[in-house]
C-alpha cells in the first residue's frame, strides 16, 4: 500500500514538473522571439552585435501600435530629428509663408556650412536663390544639415534659436513627451563652426528622442503633410535642374525599391547615424490600403559602418511581420448593420487595424462604434477609430412619430374642409328658404317654419360642434 502512494506521488510530481517544464519552455521560446530571431528568420545575416536598442511599428491611419520593443528608450535620433524641422516647414507654408517655389538667397555662412566635411551636406553657393523645393529634396533625400539650417532661418526670418523652441512647441503639442531638441538638423551645433549658433542654447547637446515619440512625429506629418513622400521617396533626383549648380542627390534609404535592401511599398521617411546615436531609421511603407510607419534606433556602433546597411536589414523584417500579421480595411458598410445583436445605422463606412483571417469584435458605447483588437494608441493624444451611429429601433420609432403627426395634420385639414362645408351649406339652404318665402303666394298670414331653414339650421349647427370637438379631441374622420 505504501509502495502504490510512493509510487502515485512520483507519478504526481512529474506530472507537474513537466506541465510547468513545458509551459516554461514556451514562454521562453516566445521572449526569445525577439528583433534579432525575427530578422534572422526572415533569411538577413545579422548578429546579436547590430541588435537595435529600440524599435516599434504603427499602423498610419489609427496610430496604433503593432510591434514595439523599448519604445520609450531616450536616444539621439540624429538626422531623423530633420523631420520635426520638415514639419515646421510645411505647417509655414500651409500658413500662406512661402510656398515650394519661394527662393532662398544662400549666404557666406550657409556656403561655408556646406564646405565643413564632417557634416553631411550639399553644394551650396552664396547668392545663388535655391527653390524651397529644392531644398527640401536637400534635407530629406540627401540629409543636408546646410539645407535644414536654411529651411529652419526662412521660417524664422534668420532666428536660430526660436526655430529650436518652436521644434520643441511643437514636439509638446503633438504629445512627443520624452523628446528635447537643441538643433534643428540632428548634428551638433558646435559642429558647425561658429556659423550656426542658436543663442541661449546647449552648443554641444545631442537631440534627445524615443521611437514612439518619432513615430508620433511621422504619424502627423504623413497624415497633416502627405506630400512629404513626394520628397523621401525618390533613391536619386538633380536639383538646381538646367543651372550651373545642378546637383545629383542619392537617398541614404537603402529600403527604397531597386536599392540594396529594396522593399516594396517603401516611400519614406529618413536615416539618422551618428557618434553616440549608432545607426538610426525611421521608415513607412504601404501596400494596398494599409501604410506602416516604423522607427529603429541604435543599430551597431558608429565605429562600424555596416550598421548602415543592417539597419533596413531589421526594418524590413518587422514590417514583413506587421504586414502579414495586420491589415486596415473596411470593416462595416455605411448604413444598416447589426453589432452585438443591436441593430444600428451606421454614419459612414468604418474602418480599422484587424489581424488577418479573424473576425473583427466591436464595441458600442454612448453613440460611437469602437473596434476590440487588443491595440493600443501610440499616444493618448491619437484617438482609436470610431464611427457615429444610430439605433435603428429610434429611428423607426422617430419616423413612424413623423407619420402619425403628418397623417393627424392631414386628418385634421380634412375635418375642417367638411365642417368647413356643413356650415356654408347650411347657410346656403336658409337664405333659399328666405327666397322661396317671399316668392310664395299664401291664402292665410299664418307663418310656418320653411324645411330648408330647418335643414339649414341642423348643418350650421352640426359644422360648429364639429368644429369645436376637432379643437378639443380631434380629427373626427
Amino acid at each position: 500500500m505504501k509502495i502504490k502512494n510512493v509510487l502515485l506521488k512520483i507519478c504526481s510530481l512529474l506530472l507537474v514538473t513537466g506541465y510547468f517544464s513545458g509551459l516554461f519552455t514556451a514562454v521562453n521560446a516566445y521572449a526569445q522571439e525577439d528583433i534579432l530571431t525575427i530578422t534572422q528568420n526572415a533569411g538577413y545575416q545579422t548578429n546579436e552585435f547590430y541588435k537595435p536598442k529600440a524599435s516599434i511599428v504603427i499602423e498610419a491611419q489609427t496610430g496604433q501600435v503593432l510591434w514595439e520593443d523599448n519604445p520609450d528608450l531616450k536616444w539621439n535620433p540624429a538626422s531623423i530629428a530633420k523631420l520635426m524641422s520638415v514639419y515646421l516647414v510645411f505647417e509655414a507654408m500651409a500658413q500662406g509663408k512661402f510656398t515650394l517655389d519661394t527662393t532662398v538667397k544662400a549666404t557666406d555662412s550657409d556656403q561655408a556650412i556646406s564646405q565643413i566635411y564632417e557634416l553631411s551636406n550639399n553644394s551650396i553657393v552664396s547668392g545663388v536663390d535655391y527653390p524651397v523645393r529644392d531644398l527640401l529634396y536637400a534635407t530629406l533625400v540627401q540629409s543636408s544639415n546646410v539645407a535644414t539650417v536654411m529651411l529652419a532661418n526662412l521660417v524664422t526670418a534668420n532666428d536660430e534659436a526660436q526655430f529650436i523652441h518652436m521644434m520643441n512647441n511643437k514636439a509638446k503639442e503633438l504629445g512627443m513627451t520624452n523628446s528635447t531638441f537643441y538643433n534643428s538638423s540632428g548634428a551638433e551645433t558646435s559642429s558647425f563652426n561658429g556659423y550656426y549658433q542658436p543663442k541661449g542654447i546647449d552648443q554641444n547637446a545631442d537631440n534627445v528622442s524615443t521611437a514612439r515619440d518619432l513615430a508620433i512625429l511621422s504619424y502627423h506629418l504623413l497624415k497633416n503633410y502627405p506630400d512629404t513622400v513626394t520628397f523621401t521617396s525618390p533613391s536619386q533626383i538633380t536639383i538646381m535642374e538646367n543651372t550651373p549648380y545642378a546637383e545629383v542627390l542619392e537617398n541614404h534609404n537603402y529600403s527604397l525599391p531597386g536599392l540594396a535592401y529594396g522593399y516594396e511599398g517603401t516611400d519614406g521617411l529618413k536615416t539618422g547615424s551618428s557618434p553616440t546615436g549608432g545607426f538610426n531609421y525611421a521608415a513607412t511603407a504601404k501596400r494596398e490600403d494599409t501604410r506602416l510607419i516604423e522607427v529603429v534606433l541604435g543599430v551597431g556602433d558608429w565605429e562600424d559602418q555596416e550598421g548602415e546597411l543592417q539597419r533596413h536589414a531589421f526594418g524590413n523584417a518587422i514590417f514583413d511581420q506587421a504586414f502579414a500579421t495586420y491589415e486596415y480595411k473596411k470593416l462595416l458598410s455605411k448604413g444598416d448593420n447589426t453589432v452585438s445583436q443591436k441593430d444600428i445605422v451606421l454614419e459612414q463606412d468604418f474602418y480599422g487595424v484587424i489581424q488577418r483571417n479573424t473576425e473583427p469584435s466591436f464595441k458600442l458605447a454612448a453613440d460611437k462604434v469602437t473596434m476590440e483588437n487588443g491595440l493600443t494608441q501610440v499616444s493618448p493624444t491619437i484617438k482609436a477609430p470610431s464611427v457615429s451611429f444610430k439605433y435603428a429601433k429610434k429611428i423607426k420609432e422617430r419616423q413612424n412619430s413623423v407619420l402619425t403627426k403628418t397623417g393627424k395634420k392631414k386628418n385634421t385639414l380634412s375635418t375642417f374642409f367638411v365642417n368647413g362645408l356643413l356650415i356654408i351649406l347650411g347657410l346656403l339652404f336658409a337664405t333659399l328658404s328666405k327666397l322661396f318665402k317671399k316668392g310664395s303666394k299664401r291664402s292665410n298670414n299664418k307663418k310656418r317654419v320653411s324645411p330648408l331653414f330647418i335643414l339649414g339650421f341642423l348643418l350650421i349647427f352640426a359644422g360648429i360642434i364639429l368644429s369645436i370637438y376637432t379643437v378639443i379631441v380631434g380629427p373626427w374622420i
